[in-house]
């Protein structure tokens, strides 16, 4: 596999110090618009990590992600998004950035060059052959991702990756790997800005994705949310009153008294059998 890089190469936009305000917020949405196009042409490759997700989690396993930087980050959002919208336990998904947690406000020197640090960190959270573990990298050459990734093949763990170069060191290494070639970036080598993007698109498929195929999701609603504040409670009675004929101070009170909007609907059609 031939490794072609284009997240660093030179940008078509030159002397963007001489351009407006209104022209370099609209050449940044054109080149914003070609990412979907790109995660598009990865939905093959992403449908195929979600099955394994899915058939791991079905057996107890969990999900991590890996990755330094805006990568890492992102991994983080995603997992610590998946509690609060899907009801499901904090350590199901997981996110690990190089450096620890002192790396998701601040980089933290040499941290991605670290390829042996990914593994002690799994370690850490007692890794084992039921979970999978994904890469995060848009370069898809950071050495504590692909060394991360490494090590988990060598313990009979599946990985999968995202990045967005072809043919990269990651993408030869993850079992899995997806590939949204989004193409040089505006301000040339700022992989926060349309690769980032690409992967936050790519991370919440694969997250919610698995979530509704693991019967998270009724319909279209959110049944399991956590009820954490005033407007989550709101949306929540909301959604038992569109699939129960009660008020709205009916819907509050099973809410109230059973924690979801599912065990609330259960609760009432089982009481009217």
């Amino acid at each position: 596999m031939t490794f072609t890089k284009t997240t660093e190469q030179s940008s078509k936009y030159e002397h963007l110090e001489k351009m407006s305000v209104a022209e370099l917020l609209t050449n940044i949405n054109n080149e914003d618009k070609t990412v979907p196009l790109a995660v598009e042409k990865a939905l093959p490759q992403i449908e195929i990590v979600v099955a394994q997700i899915v058939a791991k989690m079905k057996l107890g396993g969990r999900l991590f992600y890996i990755g330094a930087g805006t990568s890492g980050r992102l991994g983080i959002v995603d997992a610590s998004e998946c509690p609060p919208t899907f009801g499901v336990p904090f350590d199901l998904v997981n996110g690990i950035i190089a450096g620890g947690d002192t790396a998701i406000r601040r980089a933290v020197e040499n941290a991605e060059d670290n390829a042996t640090q990914a593994w002690i960190d799994l370690q850490e959270q007692n890794i084992n052959a039921n979970d999978v573990v994904i890469g995060i990298a848009a370069s898809g050459t950071t050495p504590y991702v692909i060394g991360g990734l490494q090590a988990c093949n060598e313990n009979n763990i599946i990985t999968g990756s995202i990045s967005c170069n072809a043919g990269s060191p990651l993408s030869q290494t993850a079992q899995f790997p997806i590939e949204v070639i989004v193409g040089p970036e505006f301000v040339t080598g700022s992989s926060r800005m349309k690769a980032g993007t690409a992967q936050k698109l790519v991370l919440n498929m694969i997250s919610t994705a698995t979530m509704i195929q693991l019967g998270k999701v009724k319909g279209n609603k959110m049944v399991d949310m956590q009820l954490s504040n005033a407007k989550l409670v709101d949306r929540g009675v909301k959604m038992i009153m569109s699939e129960i004929p009660v008020s709205y101070e009916e819907g509050s009170q099973l809410l109230s008294q059973m924690g979801s909007v599912r065990k609330a609907v259960d609760f009432f059609n089982a009481q009217k059998k």
